[in-house]
């Protein structure tokens, strides 16, 4: 676990690549960003991965929130200003994403959501059950996370390791801080015309057994607000579905051909290179 900062800033992996493609993860209510290693490995392939952190004790807004992530990726991009930025958020992140991207879109290639938190002002409902979690003591919230982890994920499709990792991160995050980020979530508010703004391709991942929110639904929602957009469903993932074994962010992206030409491109010229140093 890194030191923990102030204010939010980017996890970097061992391997910096400033020549290739920037990748912004922008990480769910836990944000601590520290799960995304399951993927990271695959995505430095063929990105200079980031991870957005943000510290437990965090209140910001979505304004400072967005601000202070478009700051530090214009701080990445300092070192090379060409480089193509592909912007990646799940479930609270991907609300965040959507936010970010519709303050500076021109800074942005391509958009990728994984499960959006951004349904809440929607579905009546989903406020209604919300509410529920205002009445629980904040001395149960440590407790309550281990109930809430077959919600999370498909348990049965994460490793052990990652399993405990998973409920550590839960537990990093003080009761003030979710009772915050779910506020946050259920104000978030972009109408299908602001959607419109959004002009570059997004791809968005939902999985069809998310038992927290309704995220194949909401996918489609976007996919039909979007100028270009599209969508792939997980049928066995559940909410935090880039923790599974068997999800590789990296080559559902390649399956579906979302990677631009000249990412693709420079895969096929490194791919020799990668092969004769395994």
């Amino acid at each position: 676990m890194p030191e923990l900062t102030s204010h939010p800033c980017f996890l970097t992996p061992k391997r910096l690549q400033p020549k290739y493609p920037l990748f912004v993860f922008l990480p769910g209510m836990d944000g601590t960003g520290q799960l995304l290693r399951t993927q990271t490995e695959g995505l430095e392939v063929a990105f200079d991965v980031r991870c957005l952190m943000i510290p437990p004790n965090d209140l910001s807004s979505w304004d400072v929130l967005s601000d202070q992530v478009i700051d530090l990726i214009e701080e990445e991009l300092k070192i090379n200003p060409h480089r193509l930025v592909y912007l990646c958020g799940e479930s609270f992140g991907g609300a965040l994403a959507i936010k970010v991207a519709l303050k500076v879109p021109q800074l942005f290639n391509r958009i990728i959501l994984v499960n959006p938190a951004s349904a809440f002002h929607r579905r009546p409902w989903l406020n209604w059950a919300s509410q529920l979690v205002y009445l629980v003591p904040s001395c149960f919230f440590d407790f309550g996370a281990i109930g809430l982890l077959p919600f999370l994920a498909s348990l049965g499709l994460v490793d052990r390791d990652i399993r405990k990792d998973l409920l550590k991160t839960m537990r990093l995050v003080p009761s003030e801080t979710v009772l915050w980020r779910l506020s946050l979530i259920k104000e978030f508010d972009v109408d299908a015309h602001q959607l419109q703004r959004i002009t570059q391709p997004v791809f968005l991942v939902a999985s069809a057994l998310d038992r927290l929110l309704p995220s194949v639904t909401e996918a489609r929602y976007l996919v039909k607000s979007l100028p270009d957009a599209k969508m792939v469903v997980l049928p066995y993932s559940g909410h935090a579905c880039l923790v599974e074994a068997q999800v590789n962010l990296y080559q559902i992206m390649q399956e579906e051909n979302f990677l631009d030409f000249s990412t693709s491109r420079a895969i096929a010229f490194s791919e020799p290179e990668l092969k004769s140093q395994s």
